[in-house]
């Protein structure tokens, strides 16, 4: 059983999938800096491999007229890197102070996001990758007229280049602001009133993938062909060369395009899965971070539902059980509830406190209430630890039953032993008033009565209406404690030696005499 308040609790060290995120409870400062290394380093080392692709496609690889002539010198060593420095800078410069100006308000973690600072914030990912491609654009438009001018035949081979690194590039740092910024989704999400899906969804990633890791590169190698088929001078070793590096390029880039995007898939279903293992051992505090825009993340938003309403149910049976006992919440909830009841054997265990109406009458209430709270936590205690239930608070009374609803093998020596032990602890215990304790055991009928909207449990028989009696009687007991003879010959016979017999007596309102039990005086020790 779960304790009924209960806090949620986000799932282990990495609960946004991966342990370079960091932690949920991070602070601001480390947060941006980590955030910013994560898109900062990656953006730029694509972009320098890119440019690196790019210049072995157009030099080495495609066919067409050579780039290294005296007449390119210039525009080889001066236009190109001063371009491709420059366009790195913009590129790093306006993303770092954009994306800083756009996410101010993660800086407070107590901050809740607006619909335009969402909105906002789900564009990044989209955003960056335009501003890569309206880079690459730019060298696209710039250098390939420059080369043309020398010679027309640069033009195919600078669009296919420069074409093929900006689509990987662009799309590597799509990839790569949605896995940085996974922290900024999940504040996105949890401020969010609707769940609409936000992002590509898990079947446009692996789309874009494919485009990029495999179907760019297979392009390029049939553009290749159809410029052979026109007639444009394309030799086999050329030709060879063209094959091998656009086929390397699309098992490379495929790999690792794939492979982060696989993370990006996987690590959501990872993190259900291992809340889950959490779940079944019972732990409903369990709270996965929603972090995907994704449908992944209408599976991890489904999955904390899930667990709420868990947490919701088990708060209720606990009440429940708190209210009538945690065996007959079990077995009404095992079963289809109905009214009516069952003979069976069992013990009753009634308990009143002596001259409650005097301590009533000169004590204010709550003082009352808090002695009534100490004594009845003793009684609960001790009647549980013996397997009983404690069935119904009448004031200053507690009736308690065993082997009913949950059996016992010694229902009479259960009740017995804990009737002693309630004794002994009152005895210990301080407190300004004593109890009466009687103990009986018998036939009994329990189950539900009342009618069908409402009832309770309850157990009736003469076993009830005994210890009641006896309760009563015990009241004027030295040692406060009676039971019935036939209580004590239905034990087990290592609980008989704690008891000695008495007189006979008829009780109120019974025709038969009961002969009375009391504990051994020197038997009165640690019971179990």
């Amino acid at each position: 059983m779960v304790d009924s308040e209960v806090t949620p609790t986000a799932l282990g060290p990495d609960p946004y999938g991966s342990r370079l995120l960091g932690r949920a409870d991070e602070g601001p400062i480390m947060r941006r800096v980590r955030t910013q290394i994560l898109l900062t380093v990656p953006t730029m080392a694509a972009n320098f491999l890119g440019i690196a692709v790019a210049i072995v496609l157009i030099a080495w690889v495609l066919p067409g007229p050579s780039l290294m002539t005296r007449d390119l010198i210039l525009m080889d060593f001066i236009a190109v890197p001063i371009y491709g420095g420059l366009a790195v800078l913009i590129g790093l410069g306006w993303g770092t102070i954009w994306g800083l100006r756009t996410l101010r308000w993660a800086n407070d973690p107590a901050h809740v996001p607006t619909e335009s600072e969402q909105a906002a914030a789900t564009a990044i990912p989209r955003r960056l990758m335009l501003l890569q491609a309206g880079l690459w654009l730019g060298g696209l438009l710039l250098l390939t007229p420059l080369y043309g001018l020398s010679d027309p035949a640069f033009v195919p081979k600078f669009v296919l280049g420069i074409g093929f690194s900006a689509v990987v590039v662009c799309a590597y740092t799509y990839l790569v602001s949605e896995f940085a910024l996974r922290h900024v989704t999940a504040r996105v999400l949890n401020a969010a009133t609707s769940r609409r899906r936000r992002g590509l969804g898990v079947f446009g990633r692996s789309l874009l993938v494919w485009t990029l890791g495999s179907g760019t590169p297979v392009a390029l190698l049939m553009i290749v062909a159809v410029l052979a088929l026109a007639g444009t001078e394309v030799s086999r070793e050329r030709l060879a060369v063209c094959v091998l590096s656009l086929g390397g390029a699309a098992l490379l880039f495929g790999l690792l395009l794939m492979a982060q995007t696989l993370s990006s898939t996987v690590a959501p279903i990872r993190g259900v899965r291992k809340a889950m293992r959490r779940v079944e051992d019972g732990h409903l505090d369990t709270v996965v971070t929603v972090y995907d825009g994704t449908e992944l993340g209408e599976l991890q938003s489904g999955f904390n539902h899930m667990v709420e309403g868990l947490r919701e149910r088990e708060r209720v049976r606990d009440l429940f059980g708190r209210h009538v006992g945690h065996d007959v919440a079990a077995a009404a909830l095992s079963g289809v509830p109905e009214l009516g009841g069952v003979e069976c054997d069992a013990a009753a265990l009634f308990i009143d406190i002596i001259g409650s109406t005097t301590m009533t009458a000169t004590r204010p209430a709550p003082e009352i209430v808090a002695i009534l709270n100490d004594f009845f936590a003793i009684v609960v205690d001790e009647v549980e630890r013996f397997g009983g239930l404690l069935n119904k608070f009448e004031g200053d009374a507690a009736l308690a039953v065993f082997g009913t609803p949950a059996p016992l093998p010694d229902a009479a020596g259960s009740a017995l032993a804990a009737a002693r032990r309630i004794r002994k602890r009152l005895s210990g215990a301080a407190i300004a008033f004593d109890a009466g304790i009687g103990v009986a055991a018998g036939r009994v009928v329990a189950g539900n009565v009342g009618a069908d909207r409402r009832y309770e449990f309850t157990v009736i028989g003469d076993a009830v209406n005994e210890a009641a009696r006896l309760c009563e009687l015990a009241k004027t007991d030295e040692l406060r404690v009676l039971a019935s003879a036939n209580t004590i010959q239905t034990a087990a016979s290592h609980e008989q030696r704690h008891w000695e017999l008495g007189e006979s007596v008829t009780l109120r309102g019974r025709v038969q005499p009961t002969t009375l039990a009391r504990p051994r005086p020197e038997r009165r020790r640690e019971v179990g």
